[in-house]
């Protein structure tokens, strides 16, 4: 059965799913960024707690959300307090919706532990659940304008994997995982092949074709439509022999809305829209995204999503 469109993409850039706890890489991860955290955080001990000669036994605290959103990090926020020996209760899970006031998560430990572990456990949920919420949005407001096209980050992650489940938990997709995870040709790549970019792409494409079997996909980035209907032709030619639902994709990068109309209005007069997915890449925010929806590109990618992330005001309070 030939997959859809959205299916493909759902294939290709929303790969979320396995970002558990369970995935020993994604476990990994999180262990190492949160004792880093953590080793810069108490290097020398928590000096006010020390001073107040605080050191009460026993009391519960928990953490509440300020402002509406979508709680993400909450797995990963109990597995450090657990992993410390405070007892953690869940009132909400990864990817439910919040409102000012909703409790998240209890804590029950000795009050210095707890005001020790407080700075790290909270920036982690601010930031995976300001991401989330991000993502969400934005997916929403697409979807409420009538558009088929979904909102992935990039890989401007300073947290690596947890921004990219971060991500899964708002419904945006992922994109790569690693460099090891999909075959990405940037424009980078194709100055190293050929001096024309729609010689390069050809070229890059035919060589990256041969190992499609270890990368969840095959993407070019392009920057003319020249350069987009050369790269469509080749994965026209190459897929006629191979499995037509295996994705692959054209990032349009840096172009306008009228120059991303332009190139697909061309793939389909052309009879090579079925064999590319279409993102969008570059420049790209809130204020001009439903412009690239308009144009019927199947992703949309925006890197502020995680490199400028509005992190979700959430407290921790202590009885």
């Amino acid at each position: 059965m030939t997959a859809t469109r959205e299916q493909r993409v759902e294939e290709a850039l929303f790969r979320g799913a396995g970002l558990t706890l369970e995935n020993p890489d994604y476990r990994r991860a999180v262990c190492t960024l949160l004792q880093a955290l953590l080793q810069e955080d108490l290097a020398g001990g928590d000096l006010t707690a020390q001073a107040l000669d605080i050191n009460i036994r026993g009391v519960p605290a928990r953490i509440v959300a300020r402002e509406a959103g979508v709680a993400a990090g909450l797995e990963e926020a109990g597995f450090f307090l657990q992993q410390h020996g405070i007892d953690v209760a869940f009132d909400r899970k990864d990817g439910d919706v919040l409102y000012p006031g909703d409790v998240l998560l209890h804590a029950h430990a000795d009050r210095t532990k707890l005001l020790a572990l407080e700075r790290v456990s909270l920036n982690l949920l601010q930031r995976m659940s300001g991401i989330a919420s991000a993502s969400r949005c934005l997916q929403q407001r697409v979807q409420k304008s009538g558009y088929l096209a979904r909102i992935v980050g990039t890989r401007k992650t300073p947290w690596g994997l947890l921004d990219k489940r971060a991500l899964h938990l708002g419904s945006g997709g992922t994109h790569r995982l690693s460099l090891s995870d999909a075959i990405l040709i940037k424009n980078n790549h194709l100055a190293l092949l050929a001096s024309r970019e729609e010689d390069a792409a050809l070229v890059a494409i035919e060589r990256a074709w041969e190992a499609r079997s270890r990368a969840a996909f095959i993407e070019v980035e392009v920057r003319s439509e020249q350069a987009a209907r050369a790269a469509a032709e080749t994965f026209h030619q190459l897929r006629a022999g191979a499995a037509r639902d295996y994705p692959c994709l054209l990032m349009l990068d840096n172009m306008t809305p009228a120059q991303t109309t332009a190139v697909l209005d061309r793939l389909q007069r052309e009879n090579l829209w079925d064999d590319v997915l279409i993102e969008a890449s570059g420049g790209i925010s809130e204020s001009n995204m439903l412009a690239y929806a308009a144009a019927g590109v199947d992703a949309i990618s925006i890197g502020a999503l995680t490199h400028s992330v509005h992190v979700l005001d959430l407290a921790q309070k202590i009885s």
